[in-house]
């Protein structure tokens, strides 16, 4: 999966204004908040970084999200592309992307490397982040807060999601290839 083939597609982000990310804030300020209570040991591995203020600029949407991940205290602000304050780690990628590193299907360390997603700033903060990620090993569920049978079928209903987003953003790519091709 290329950067280009991982984007939304058009027809998707034309109904994603700019101010769609507003709400999007204090729900993952919450969410985040509440897995810190019960998953204390992901934001422990961050150590000193844990203050450390990471832009996530999902380069499909009309909006970014500004992100201290300090525990019980963790905010998230939805932004605009043009950010006046400072950040120690700019993460840029197609959305599906930065999830899929996220829930732990896609690899960052190789979307990097292939420059499907960029990364700017600190190293030190962003390594910290990619090792909480993955000894988190974090799942949909665990983001929402629920467990048992509930947490089962949210899992697989999300991840079903964002694989099937995946091919449909994918085969956009493809057709868009070919339309230029001719």
């Amino acid at each position: 999966m290329t950067k280009d083939d991982a984007s939304l597609p058009g027809f998707i982000r034309r109904f994603l204004p700019s101010f769609s990310g507003q709400p999007l804030g204090p729900l993952l300020t919450i969410s985040l908040r509440s897995l810190a209570r019960r998953r204390p040991q992901a934001f422990e591995r961050l150590g000193e970084h844990r203050k450390a203020r990471f832009l996530i600029d999902p380069t499909d949407l009309p909006f970014a999200f500004s992100v201290v991940p300090d525990g019980p205290a963790s905010i998230v602000r939805a932004t605009g592309k043009t950010v006046s304050e400072p950040n120690d780690v700019i993460i840029r990628g197609p959305i599906l992307m930065l999830l899929g590193i996220l829930d732990g299907t896609l690899d960052g360390d190789a979307l990097f490397f292939h420059r499907s997603i960029s990364v700017s700033g600190r190293t030190e903060a962003v390594v910290a982040l990619r090792n909480a990620i993955e000894d988190a090993e974090l799942r949909p569920s665990d983001m929402l807060g629920i467990g048992g049978q509930l947490a089962h079928i949210a899992d697989t209903g999300i991840l079903g999601g964002l694989a099937f987003a995946r091919r449909i953003a994918v085969g956009a790519s493809v057709e868009q290839g070919h339309t230029h091709d001719r």
